[in-house]
């Protein structure tokens, strides 16, 4: 069942019901569903404890904002490319987009996030696309390049965190942030979908804590440097 459909400049925007199970597909190509969002939760914990104020790269159908806000978020700032997204959150068509809607701490902004990293946040999520593997946009590219994840960091408060979600581990990708930061940690998520075994990655790179040296570097294991 569509419950909303939408083209943007980027390709076809589609909001869908399987049973109960709502699904997001994007420009053809399956991006989410309800069934499974361990992933999406990972993100959102990985931002620590409190999150404080986190500005998330993509809205999804919503969990990841979600848990940032029942985690205590002081403010949670998503920037969303497909303007449809919001409107539908607005709108309250899912449970779950029209929690995170109606929160005042929440602010969904059109736009797209190469563009909208400004100020200080103790936390920025992405997860824009699948990573750099397997882009279902390849302007997104340039979210994962190095002069980008730079700027991510440099708008973080001390010891904050840039969590990139990602399909697949990135070997690239983690070689780009360790010419960044002193401490990146890999987080591995294994999933089972409709059957199927899946692992999705995030990276985490930490700022360090005030009067802390920057050090470069991926600890073994996918631990933080100390």
């Amino acid at each position: 069942m569509i419950i909303a459909r939408a083209h943007t400049p980027a390709g076809e925007v589609v909001l869908r019901r399987r049973d109960d199970v709502e699904e997001l597909v994007v420009n053809g190509v399956f991006a989410m569903d309800s069934a499974e969002v361990t992933s999406e939760l990972a993100l959102a914990d990985a931002a620590g404890s409190p999150p404080g104020r986190v500005l998330v790269g993509g809205l999804g159908l919503g969990y990841t904002a979600a848990r940032l806000l029942d985690a205590g978020a002081e403010r949670v700032r998503i920037v969303e490319l497909a303007d449809p997204l919001i409107t539908w959150a607005r709108e309250g068509l899912t449970e779950q987009l029209g929690r995170v809607a109606a929160d005042p701490r929440t602010e969904l902004v059109d736009g797209d996030i190469v563009d909208e990293v400004h100020g200080t946040w103790d936390a920025l999520l992405l997860d824009v696309d699948n990573g750099p593997s397997f882009l279902i946009h390849d302007h997104n590219r340039r979210v994962y390049a190095e002069d980008f994840l730079r700027r991510c960091l440099s708008a973080l408060a001390d010891g904050g965190r840039l969590v990139v979600w990602c399909e697949t581990e990135s070997p690239d990708l983690a070689s780009t942030l360790e010419r960044i930061t002193s401490r990146v940690q890999l987080i591995t998520v294994p999933v089972t979908r409709q059957g199927r075994s899946f692992t999705y990655a995030l990276y985490v790179a930490t700022t360090p804590a005030e009067g802390q040296p920057w050090r470069r570097g991926l600890h073994p294991r996918g631990k933080p440097s100390a």
